[in-house]
């Protein structure tokens, strides 16, 4: 693998009955924690070989709509991996099992800004292209999120949710091995 994007043949899951996921790091590096997402999938494309190989990567960064997109190629379970504002202490963890349906996102007024979109309306969107393009939704969401402590202009996480990114590659680990050892639903 070359970097955060690594992808099999499309199609290969599905025949051989084992479950594809799809990891997507999500979040802005410019605006300091909010590049935990982006971080955490960069430190897990260098753990590949502890992946399950119908897992895929991506560093989808802000680019929402290219991510909604994606996930219409048949993916059983997507994991996001962003920064999520709970009123924690700066650097906790979240495991957060959306399920199927997209969360009550409200599209806001005005064209669609592709830079600013939260896991929420990613998902609303997923289901808006589904109902008009087709193609399959994710059967299962997970966030893994982290609390952030500053997402002001700058580069670089502070220093709790840089401590946190090792243990939330962990969890991603953890839950992609458990997502890929499911049987698939009839």
């Amino acid at each position: 693998m070359s970097g955060p994007d690594r992808t099999e043949p499309s199609g290969t899951a599905e025949r051989d009955g084992t479950r594809r996921v799809l990891v997507a790091g999500v979040g802005n590096v410019f605006l300091q924690d909010d590049g935990f997402g982006v971080e955490a999938v960069r430190r897990l494309s260098v753990r590949t070989p502890e992946l399950p190989p119908t897992v895929e990567l991506m560093d989808a960064g802000i680019r929402g709509v290219h991510l909604a997109y994606r996930l219409l190629e048949g993916y059983q379970t997507l994991v996001l991996v962003d920064t999520v504002s709970r009123g924690g202490p700066p650097g906790t963890l979240y495991t957060i099992d959306v399920g199927p349906e997209p969360p009550g996102a409200q599209p806001r007024p005005g064209p669609l800004d592709t830079h600013a979109m939260d896991p929420a309306t990613v998902l609303a969107l997923l289901h808006d292209l589904h109902a008009g393009a087709g193609g399959t939704l994710p059967e299962e969401v997970y966030v893994i999120g982290c609390e952030p402590r500053d997402t002001d202009e700058g580069m670089g996480l502070s220093p709790p949710v840089a401590d946190a990114v090792g243990a939330a590659v962990d969890l991603v680990l953890d839950l992609v091995r458990r997502a890929t050892s499911v049987p698939q639903r009839s």
